[in-house]
């Protein structure tokens, strides 16, 4: 009971109604009072459809409001019109921002004034207010900022100052703005100069190219400055501290989709306003035990032919990966080469369990500490070869790995609905050789509410790690370590089936967006290695507030 300790209460004005405030140390919330709520006809309103709650921790921030302080639109001119009367007697006002969830997981700020007679009481609640947004110790108060102008549409730096930039200033929020000049320069810039100890958080304005750059600057730094190989493929990472906002920009903008369920820039930047933490998973990809780059989706097949054909028509944006879709399927290649994966054990969730991952996760929540992950493998080391890795020698469509959903607009459940954000799994998904028909089946599916799981031809695995060996070289057990292939570059794509040999045949890596020079790869879970500033998908339920009823009366005050 002691959050719902009213910590001030007092009738104001609201336009022209007077209501009720409260604020607890949870919960901002008003009511219209008896009086204003008797309508012409004698019969009072339910309270409950009267009363508005806001958390205290989705409070943006708490004003003064002047004569001249209005928002130019027409609603709040009519609004000022219509409390005219009211100004002149109660003279002095305050202005709450509030975040206010509208459809789709979308986000918005909105704007609640109140009205005194009493210059003192408008006072002590914009300090009350101040003095509890002051204790929410996860809101950032510096960034460092990276925007992308060449992403996506290339809008992202007005995105950033018509839509971003004002939400953090209402927020008093300090950022430092670099505006990307070259390909990684957001990568090195993190890798070197940038002093991170000024900084409560890194935002990259731009798509999952841009998220991929600051990934990979943010995390590399981290392990450099505690002194960590990454080389080493069973090397233990350190976590990063500094939380990773994403304003999409983009062409897909998947991550933020899969980690808040909307690719809107307002929405995500009150989620950093907010001070959101969402864990995540990042996968670490080596070559004969060479580090080449961290990961969150790994595509080889069908998806690492369509963005490598895509490359080659980036003018057409988002259209690009239609027309590279249909040509890769037309031509339906298969690769042939061995899998071999480490199956995730004591874990809660599997691929087909349809328990998607939800802000609260309960399987993220439940996820192995570093040591039980110790304790896993050096049990799964006195094993047998045989038994602790799983080995698949066939021929393959497509490769994918997700340690996420990799929803996304045009695919909103995504390669694996059922992936979760920070259990320290990846789920990994084989599509073997096919007909063209039933691979159609298998792709239409991710559009729809099917299980695209559910053919013969589809098999999924949670694991933690993973090896993948192409046919045209392949090592005498999966325990020894991956060599590089004889060739170098790839062999053109072959564009049919009757002239595409599967043994020579091989497609590239597409990982977060990026060609990967090799198709021999090592790949294994970092569990929780970085975190967001989200909270995870919400439900509808998970939206909903505390009752206002339940509200009024509150226990007294003890101060």
């Amino acid at each position: 009971m002691e959050e719902r300790v009213r910590l001030l209460s007092s009738k104001l004005f609201l336009k022209h109604r007077q209501v009720e405030v409260v604020l607890s140390r949870s919960v901002f919330a008003w009511k219209e009072t008896e009086r204003s709520r008797t309508r012409s006809s004698g019969i009072i309103s339910n309270s409950a459809e009267a009363a508005h709650t806001v958390q205290v921790g989705e409070i943006v921030a708490v004003l003064r409001t002047r004569g001249d302080d209005h928002r130019d639109n027409a609603e709040t001119r009519r609004s000022q019109r219509k409390a005219e009367p009211h100004s002149a007697l109660y003279p002095h006002a305050f202005t709450v921002s509030y975040v206010r969830r509208t459809r789709r997981h979308q986000w918005r700020c909105s704007d609640v004034t109140f009205r005194s007679a009493d210059e003192k009481l408008c006072e002590r609640w914009i300090r009350v207010i101040n003095e509890q947004l002051a204790l929410l110790t996860d809101r950032p108060k510096s960034l460092l900022v990276y925007i992308n102008p060449v992403g996506g549409k290339q809008c992202g730096k007005r995105i950033y100052e018509q839509k971003v930039a004002p939400m953090f200033r209402r927020a008093s929020i300090s950022a430092d703005v670099i505006v990307t000049e070259r390909a990684n320069h957001a990568r090195d810039h993190l890798k070197t100069e940038a002093n991170l100890d000024k900084y409560d958080g890194v935002v990259c304005v731009g798509g999952d190219g841009m998220f991929s750059e600051v990934l990979h600057g943010l995390v590399t730094r981290i392990q450099t400055d505690n002194g960590v190989d990454q080389n080493q493929p069973d090397a233990e990472l350190v976590p990063c501290s500094l939380r990773i906002g994403i304003i999409p920009a983009g062409s897909t903008d998947c991550i933020c989709f899969g980690t808040v369920g909307t690719n809107d820039p307002v929405t995500s930047a009150l989620h950093i306003v907010v001070g959101d933490c969402q864990p995540m998973d990042v996968c670490s990809v080596h070559h004969n035990d060479v580090f080449l780059r961290y990961s969150v989706s790994l595509l080889y097949g069908f998806y690492g032919d369509v963005l490598a054909d895509s490359e080659r028509t980036r003018w057409l944006g988002p259209a690009r990966y239609d027309l590279s879709g249909v040509k890769t399927f037309l031509s339906h290649n298969y690769y042939e080469g061995t899998i071999s994966f480490l199956p995730a054990k004591n874990n809660m969730g599997d691929p087909r369990d349809k328990l998607q991952c939800r802000s609260g996760c309960r399987v993220c929540q439940h996820k192995p500490s570093s040591k039980d992950l110790r304790w896993e493998m050096s049990e799964e080391k006195e094993k047998s070869d045989k038994d602790r890795w799983s080995v698949i020698r066939s021929k393959f469509i497509a490769i994918n790995a997700a340690s996420m959903s990799c929803a996304c607009p045009r695919s909103p459940k995504g390669l694996s609905p059922a992936a979760h954000l920070a259990d320290g799994t990846t789920d990994l998904i084989l599509v073997r050789k096919c007909s063209r028909l039933d691979f159609l089946r298998h792709l239409v599916r991710h559009t729809n509410k099917e299980d695209q799981f559910d053919h013969s031809f589809v098999e999924v695995h949670r694991v933690r790690k993973f090896r993948f060996q192409p046919r045209y070289h392949e090592p005498d057990s999966p325990e020894h370590p991956i060599e590089s292939p004889k060739v170098t570059g790839f062999s053109p794509i072959c564009s049919a089936p009757t002239t595409c040999n599967s043994s020579t045949c091989h497609s590239s890596w597409n990982c977060d967006g990026e060609i990967l020079p090799g198709a021999a790869i090592q790949v294994s879970v970092q569990c929780q290695l970085i975190r967001l500033f989200a909270r995870g998908i919400e439900e509808q339920q998970q939206c909903l507030l505390e009752n206002p009823c339940t509200l009024w009366p509150l226990e007294p005050s003890t101060h």
